[in-house]
């Protein structure tokens, strides 16, 4: 399938490993040029080199921390005029509701609400005037089956989804589209930390935590992140200008509603 994406411009946030990697070297193999970002510049020059390896491509890095003004234009100044957004930050901290406070909260939203939407409101003006534009939110699957000890991930990631689902009905009209990916236990290091969460929770090995993880997916199996890099690329190709404010579940049938 050509999914016309040669000679795009794309931005992915926290992209040096984990999903955000995938999604930059799936962009690249459909001959997009793809900027990357994380907050550790020794990390970031070793993905680029990955990167460049595996796919051929023309990656480019911006070191800096997106939940900060100056990450964020540092980012913005690289690539002005980025035809693709791919939102991605650290997942906030499982744990109990009653020992977040204020500022954990606020950190939270910070990163995984606020962020996000500044640069969607930094670069679609541009997408609109060009009639080209994908926004993609990397958030969770606890945006839609929140669980207890992940408050702080479903709240921030719903109040993002809600904004640029409002948000998505009016730029539609430019070929601007915003969608969201729902992850679920892809075998990324999150899902390392998660397991050594529940090791010190359970009282567990990490095997059995880990086997806990896969024997929660309906599949069997953790996703693999190119296989999220692939539902990336789709919903940023030109094929999929019909679909917006739509969120995906990629979660090997974990999902258990209609809606």
């Amino acid at each position: 399938m050509d999914v016309r994406l040669a000679d795009k411009r794309a931005l992915v946030c926290a992209s040096s490993s984990g999903l955000g990697y995938a999604c930059a070297a799936a962009l690249l193999r459909e001959g997009v040029s793809v900027w990357i970002n994380g907050r550790d510049e020794e990390r970031l020059l070793a993905a680029q080199q990955r990167l460049k390896a595996e796919t051929g491509g023309r990656v480019f890095t911006v070191a800096g921390d997106i939940t900060t003004l100056q990450g964020r234009e540092a980012l913005l100044a690289a690539c002005p005029d980025a035809d693709i957004l791919v939102n991605n930050n650290a997942g906030p901290p499982p744990g109990n509701f009653f020992d977040f406070d204020e500022q954990t909260w606020l950190s939270a939203l910070q990163g995984n609400l606020l962020a996000p939407l500044m640069l969607i409101r930094a670069l679609i003006p541009g997408m609109r005037e060009r009639k080209f534009g994908r926004i993609i939110n990397i958030t969770s699957a606890m945006v839609s089956t929140p669980r207890a000890h992940m408050t702080l991930s479903a709240a921030s990631r719903a109040g993002l989804t809600a904004a640029c689902k409002g948000l998505s009905r009016e730029c539609i009209v430019d070929n601007v589209t915003i969608n969201n990916l729902l992850p679920e236990r892809f075998d990324t290091p999150r899902q390392q930390q998660m397991a050594q969460v529940a090791m010190k929770q359970s009282g567990i090995t990490f095997e059995q935590a880990r086997q806990r993880q896969i024997d929660s997916i309906p599949a069997g199996r953790m996703g693999q992140p190119a296989e999220f890099g692939a539902a990336c690329v789709y919903l940023c190709s030109d094929l999929s200008g019909f679909i917006t404010g739509q969120n995906m579940h990629l979660d090997g049938g974990a999902y258990p509603a209609l809606l």
